[in-house]
């Protein structure tokens, strides 16, 4: 029972495949933020440099966090032990409901793409 939760290096074809799917996800981004980007401007890009710095420092102190406490569980347990168990339970039920939401807007997306038969949304977004 002690070695199921043990921690252990390596890379399986699981993790490869999620890393290429973050590649793939990001390089989506980049190039549907090209209307954005000729509709607002600049501003755009200096909006991207700071959320950019925000998602960095975030992952920063959680691999901090992690490095100090291996835990083989979701990062929610890290709020739960550092500020309490209901910070560990909303952090963990506000995550459900983000990955909820974004597989609703990709359905949407999909839909609206699948409808209007062309490749872009109805938004004016395309990829």
């Amino acid at each position: 029972m002690e070695s199921k939760n043990k921690l252990k290096r390596g890379l399986s074809t699981r993790h490869i495949r999620f890393m290429a799917l973050g590649s793939a996800i990001g390089t989506g981004l980049f190039y549907g933020s090209a209307d954005a980007i000729k509709m607002a401007g600049p501003s755009v890009l200096l909006a991207y440099i700071i959320g950019g710095i925000a998602a960095y420092i975030i992952m920063r102190a959680l691999g901090e966090m992690s490095v100090h406490n291996p835990a083989a569980s979701s990062f929610s347990r890290y709020a739960q032990e550092n500020l309490g168990p209901l910070a560990g339970y909303i952090t963990g039920w506000t995550y459900c409901f983000e990955i909820l939401i974004v597989a609703i807007a990709d359905v949407t997306a999909l839909v609206s793409i699948w409808v209007s038969g062309s490749r872009r949304c109805r938004t004016g977004f395309g990829y």
